[in-house]
């Protein structure tokens, strides 16, 4: 595995395998992720949680099938907010896809198997363009295993994040007729899938940040000052792990910004 770029505020989080455990429930309410049963796994979990994407990948990895989804979960996040080369964050993107595909075929009843598929090819999407992604079928693939996805775990929260995002996202890039008519992107569907989320997991940083890029994507300058007050609330947030560290700065540094 090539270097990767650090966390720089491990030292802000000490979980162990019992604080995983008896925390599981709030950690993973985002993807209704089962605790795991394998100790390879959990410890792969607890490096994760404390910001160690690296030693989690590898760790997951290690660990065989079991260890496939903490593994997909570790390059994903990583690639999202820590790797500064695009070629090689595009490249993290296609790894977790495609292992995500293989982990859906063997297993086609695990709802993170088929998320994790489309949340690394609607980045993969994001990085090359999403009309070039479009053009490519990407669009159809995203939008069928996150449906898959909530049909297998109707509590996903970030699957309908994911989704919401897609409607958004393309009708921002094609038009809403040719994105409701080539796509089955709709504004109201959108909308919908990110107040069922926030409801599913209110304390979201990520589901509120997306949800606001999302009314200024389909609504606009009437939407705006709705999409700050989200950014603010999810920055005023506190983080109780890496990855809501690194959703919360996100949400700062947007503010900061604008």
């Amino acid at each position: 595995m090539a270097q990767w770029a650090p966390f720089l505020h491990t030292a802000d989080y000490r979980w162990d395998a019992a604080s995983v455990r008896t925390q599981w429930s709030r950690l993973h309410r985002g993807d209704a992720e089962p605790s795991p049963e394998n100790t390879a796994v959990l410890q792969a979990w607890v490096l994760f949680h404390n910001g160690e994407f690296a030693q989690a990948a590898a760790a997951g990895l290690s660990a065989g099938a079991a260890g496939t989804t903490v593994a997909n979960k570790a390059c994903a996040v990583y690639a999202n907010y820590l790797e500064p080369r695009e070629a090689t964050r595009l490249a993290l993107f296609m790894q977790v896809a495609e292992r995500a595909e293989t982990q859906a075929r063997q297993e086609p009843a695990n709802a993170n198997a088929w998320y994790w598929q489309a949340y690394a090819l609607g980045r993969y999407s994001q990085g090359i363009s999403v009309a070039k992604a479009l053009a490519q079928g990407l669009g159809s693939k995203v939008k069928n295993a996150l449906e898959k996805t909530m049909a297998l775990s109707p509590q996903h929260a970030d699957a309908r994040i994911a989704l919401g995002a897609f409607h958004a996202e393309v009708i921002d890039k094609v038009g809403p007729l040719i994105g409701g008519m080539t796509y089955g992107a709709k504004k109201e569907a959108g909308l919908q899938l990110f107040q069922e989320a926030l409801r599913l997991h209110p304390g979201s940083a990520i589901g509120m940040i997306e949800y606001a890029k999302a009314l200024v994507m389909l609504e606009g300058a009437k939407r705006m000052q709705e999409a700050t007050q989200l950014y603010q609330q999810a920055a005023a947030s506190t983080p109780q792990d890496a990855m809501e560290h690194l959703d919360v700065e996100m949400a700062r540094t947007e503010l900061q910004e604008d």
